[in-house]
């Protein structure tokens, strides 16, 4: 269960998880609102059922019985939460079922929450996997009465079958791209992947700009995530500063994109300049893999991943004047290598997930834990 399936980490990952499971001769029944990836969630086998359940609102409570139906009626053996509304809706009906006959339970942390009451039904699961080291020490600082033992480490990863360093876009979508975007031509490229929100640094990333230009740099920034209508007042202050600084002609957004992987592929840098602690920087690991160097901000599942695999790319978060001299250093020198190969695999984290739903799901296993 979910809020939606436009787009984003979370999404893309229950997806990836729909398909081992489907491969494996399962059944991945996908609850949420809907979205563009709905299509994509059928094509590969799985099955949408359509509720609002992420909708912030009185009235949600109301597909509880309809969720509590649905898992009796599918004799549905693993119910796995990923996002904390939809979870209380999901938590809610399988604690109103009768203990003998729920699903097991799973849920995700995928990111530091504001600890309290709302947020610990992330905890609840009888596994609750955390996507890094520093989501686990997350839950343990604040939830210390979680037994360590029901807690599973489990990366997101990338397929390296499509994100490799000798990946390189076709001809014909280069020549469709830059015939699109002529400003990017001669100019060295950064990529900032993510939702225009305000976490994830589209203002730090115009000062950054603004400093380069003002080096000589012939920098062009490409901004790429969607924009959701209630993020339309910070939109207009991320272009009300591109337009304040000058730089109308040296940023440029993208929109929400399923070519992300091309468009990361022809930059010369992949920036990661989210200011709250992330818990896994998916796109970090896209990137890397592709063998594009990455400068993020040093903390949360960014700052542990370059701390594994491209160290030279950690900066303190939102030192600007940091970044700056960082990547006119690379401009001018070179940046440093990118790895041949990362840790973080998809078919790592699919076959870890799967193993975990298996041995729940196994006659007799962990039926007393279901509180």
């Amino acid at each position: 269960m979910l809020p939606a399936l436009d787009g984003g980490g979370v999404e893309r990952g229950t997806l990836e998880i729909a398909a081992a499971l489907v491969r494996a001769g399962h059944r991945a029944i996908v609850i949420s609102e809907g979205g563009r990836l709905v299509e994509e969630l059928e094509a590969l086998g799985g099955e949408h059922v359509t509720m609002p359940v992420g909708r912030k609102s009185l009235s949600t409570l109301r597909y509880i019985p309809a969720v509590r139906r649905l898992l009796r009626d599918e004799q549905v053996d693993i119910l796995h939460l990923r996002s904390r509304l939809p979870a209380w809706i999901g938590w809610l009906a399988w604690k109103g079922m009768p203990r003998t006959s729920r699903p097991h339970l799973v849920t995700t942390v995928h990111g530091a929450y504001s600890p309290g009451w709302y947020s610990a039904v992330m905890t609840k699961g009888e596994r609750v996997i955390a996507v890094s080291d520093s989501i686990v020490d997350y839950i343990r600082s604040n939830y210390p009465k979680v037994d360590p033992a029901r807690i599973v480490r489990i990366y997101r990863g990338v397929d390296p079958a499509d994100y490799h360093p000798a990946f390189r876009p076709d001809a014909a979508w280069r020549e469709r791209f830059f015939e699109e975007h002529p400003q990017l031509a001669d100019r060295w490229i950064l990529t900032l992947p993510g939702r225009i929100t305000q976490i994830k640094g589209q203002l730090d990333l115009v000062e950054i700009v603004a400093g380069l230009k003002a080096r000589g740099v012939p920098v062009h920034a490409l901004l790429v995530g969607g924009v959701h209508p209630r993020r339309q007042d910070y939109w207009q202050r991320v272009q009300g500063a591109i337009e304040e600084q000058g730089l109308g002609d040296d940023i440029t957004w993208l929109g929400p994109r399923r070519d992300l992987r091309e468009v990361m592929a022809i930059s010369d840098v992949v920036l990661s300049l989210t200011t709250k602690p992330e818990s896994f920087g998916r796109t970090v690991t896209e990137a890397l893999a592709l063998g594009r160097p990455v400068l993020g901000y040093d903390h949360g599942g960014v700052g542990e991943q370059l701390a594994r695999v491209y160290p030279e790319g950690r900066i303190p978060c939102r030192d600007h004047r940091r970044a700056v001299e960082t990547l006119d250093r690379w401009y001018r020198q070179g940046a440093p290598s990118a790895p041949d190969r990362v840790p973080f695999t998809l078919d790592a984290m699919q076959r870890e997930t799967i193993a975990l739903y298996e041995r729940l799901a196994a006659p007799g296993a962990g039926v007393a834990t279901r509180r």
